[in-house]
């Protein structure tokens, strides 16, 4: 079984890691849970802004507010998924006394971000309204 598919099944039963390793100082597992859960913040905060966007914004255009709305809407999604996988391989590796993974998602999550601020901006200075 790869080691993806050992992962996501820990997603749903996340007592069977206990039956990897030794365990882990519990300060470092609280530290885990406490990264999982600002990952959490932060993709409901991607969530609420995309919701955001496309309410409160409605003079935009169609497009250019449906497409800003999907990108924090998608961008929080997979920062949930992406929550749960990593405090699943830290724990892991952790348990067994491996080196934490390391991960692009935050520099890929940041450019994403970026480049939604880029375009509201652009929004703002050249007033994308309808009509």
């Amino acid at each position: 079984m790869s080691d993806f598919v050992r992962s996501l099944r820990l997603w749903f039963a996340p007592g069977r890691i206990r039956d990897e390793g030794e365990t882990p100082d519990y300060r470092f597992s609280l530290a885990n849970e406490r990264t999982f859960l600002a990952w959490l913040r932060t993709a409901l905060a991607l969530v609420g802004g995309g919701f955001a966007v496309d309410q409160f914004l409605p003079d935009l255009r169609w497009g250019v507010r449906v497409g800003l709305a999907l990108a924090l809407l998608g961008a929080g999604a997979l920062c949930a998924l992406r929550a749960v996988n990593h405090w699943v391989r830290c724990e892991r590796a952790m348990r067994r006394g491996e080196d934490l993974p390391a991960s692009r998602f935050p520099a890929v999550l940041s450019l994403v971000v970026a480049v939604v601020a880029l375009a509201m901006v652009l929004v703002v200075v050249l007033g994308w309204a309808e009509g």
